[in-house]
């Protein structure tokens, strides 16, 4: 299981880049993401990064120790191509091939989501449970926490909009929810069959280490 995790992972990565070098080529004109949270290819705020708190009380993922808000970020897209009847949103960490966030069946009358609508119980669309599993994490938004002094030490956090002429049906239950792995694989065989309409990505940056 664990071979064909890292090769659908692989698989998807790929997919993922070939998408975004395409959407960032025609941005101009075509489907496009945007954020009021933060810019793209800028260090992502405070408010995004996750909360591991030390035995000293400060967090672990933040390099002062500061508190951080586990919001997931504002998200806008506009350009949506005819025939969109659902969206999907990832936040993946390219760095360290790592999911931090996946919302699918968003509504394909939807313009976007408010900051933190990864919120747990979230009804914006149905979330996966995150690769911080159920001891760090659940069916919701987790922000950064890359490891301090562990190069590369700045990583890059893609999220990704995915414009889709039909829902996904991803086998999940309250005992084996659907994990980014089963997102993946339903996007993989979406996009096999033309069922991806356009995509858009934008960038976030974020270290634990000092400068």
């Amino acid at each position: 299981m664990r071979t064909l995790s890292i090769i659908a992972s692989a698989a998807f990565g790929f997919m993922v880049m070939a998408n975004v070098a395409f959407a960032q080529d025609w941005q101009d004109h075509k489907f496009r993401v945007t954020s009021t949270t933060f810019e793209n290819n800028s260090t992502l705020p405070i408010v995004m990064i996750h909360n591991i708190i030390l035995p000293s009380g400060s967090n672990g993922c933040s390099i002062n120790g500061a508190v951080g808000g586990n919001e997931s970020p504002e998200l806008s897209w506009t350009n949506v191509p005819h025939g969109t009847r659902s969206f999907v949103v990832i936040a993946y960490d390219v760095t360290a091939a790592f999911t931090h966030w996946g919302m699918y069946n968003i509504s394909g009358d939807a313009t976007g989501l408010p900051r933190n609508a990864g919120v747990a119980g979230s009804t914006f669309g149905t979330q996966i449970l995150n690769d911080f599993g159920t001891q760090l994490g659940g069916k919701e938004y987790d922000g950064p926490c890359p490891p301090p002094n562990f190069p590369p030490n700045v990583h890059h956090y893609l999220f990704t909009v995915y414009a889709l002429d039909e829902e996904l049906q991803l086998p999940s239950s309250a005992n084996f929810p659907a994990t980014s792995e089963t997102l993946y694989r339903a996007l993989i065989k979406a996009g096999r069959y033309g069922h991806i309409l356009a995509s858009a990505s934008i960038v976030g940056l974020y270290s634990t280490t000092p400068s």
